[in-house]
């Protein structure tokens, strides 16, 4: 007997602790407020999203997600039922997306305003009011793999036809050259700094004597300018002296002047008297040329006067006087 209220304690105590657990479950699975359900259709694939899985509207939990299954309206879509909170203010721009949460790979159903109103979308079957549900990141990311090997591929084939082998010994000539180049710069480099030491230092010590002396020139040259402005000066003195009323260059215009008039007087006067005086000269020579000539070829002339000569004895045309009676 006693064996059996040990039993019968036992099992009521086991009963006891069921039900509360059960009251416990049902308190903790109790919805807080009403709800509300909504629709997404969706042709993308909802991995890692599970029942009961947190919706949130711009990052604050709202609701979750009750149902997933495939769209009797639309073949190959995804249906998602989610029951939101009656307090969540849904404006007519909200859409819904997919997001997961960290490295876990787990989804949850983000809503969100687009800033312009959407589409309606009529309800399905079940008379439950749909939200447009966008391509996650993910989703979009997914969608872009295929276009992103493609340039993948290209680019890895690209780089192997720049690799090949003709490229590689383009590209170890010109490393050659370039090393080449390097070391002529190097040498060209040490010419330099030693013509830098050996001459251009010396010619840059120079410079401040140099410097000096060109100073000195110009103080000279200027003493000089000063020296020369006086000179000026001074003929331009003379110069006013020279052209005064009465100066040099009036009694000079004046000198000039009579020298003029004495040289048209002598033009105009003295030399036709002169060149009479030659002509009467000239006529003058010419006839003590002809007399002298005939005083040569004849000098009897000058006893027997002028004319023909009586030739005498022994002379052709001589004729003897005649007799006197």
């Amino acid at each position: 007997m006693e064996n059996k209220s040990h039993a019968l304690a036992a099992g009521a105590f086991v009963l006891a602790i069921t039900a509360l657990l059960v009251v416990l479950a049902v308190w903790l699975t109790r919805d807080a407020g009403s709800s509300h359900p909504y629709e997404l259709s969706s042709h993308d694939a909802v991995t890692g999203l599970q029942p009961q899985a947190a919706v949130r509207y711009k990052g604050v939990a709202v609701g979750k997600v009750t149902h997933i299954g495939f769209d009797p309206d639309v073949v190959g879509n995804v249906l998602i039922r989610i029951a939101v909170d009656d307090t969540t203010p849904l404006s007519p721009t909200a859409f819904a997306s997919l997001s997961y949460q960290g490295i876990t790979g787990l989804a949850f159903v983000q809503i969100d305003d687009a800033g312009q109103p959407q589409a309606p979308i009529p309800p399905g079957r079940s008379g439950v009011p749909r939200l447009p549900l966008e391509t996650s990141q993910l989703g979009k990311l997914t969608q872009q793999i295929p276009h992103i090997l493609e340039q993948v591929d290209e680019a890895t084939l690209r780089l192997n036809q720049l690799l090949s082998d003709d490229n590689q010994k383009l590209l170890t000539g010109v490393l050659a050259n370039t090393d080449r180049a390097t070391t002529s710069l190097a040498q060209l480099s040490a010419r330099l700094e030693q013509t830098v030491t050996q001459r251009l230092d010396p010619a840059l010590a120079r410079i401040p004597a140099l410097a000096d002396n060109t100073q000195q020139a110009m103080h000279a040259l200027q003493t000089a300018a000063d020296t020369a402005n006086g000179s000026f000066a001074a003929i331009g003195q003379t110069a006013a002296r020279l052209n005064e009323k009465g100066g040099v260059m009036d009694r000079l215009a004046d000198g000039t002047g009579a020298l003029s008039h004495a040289a048209d007087t002598f033009g105009s006067a003295t030399l036709p008297r002169i060149n009479r005086v030659a002509d009467d000269a000239s006529r003058a020579a010419r006839q003590l040329g002809r007399t002298v000539n005939g005083i040569s070829e004849q000098p009897q002339s000058l006893i027997f006067g002028g004319g023909a000569a009586v030739p005498g004895p022994g002379e052709a045309g001589f004729v003897a006087p005649a007799a006197q009676p």
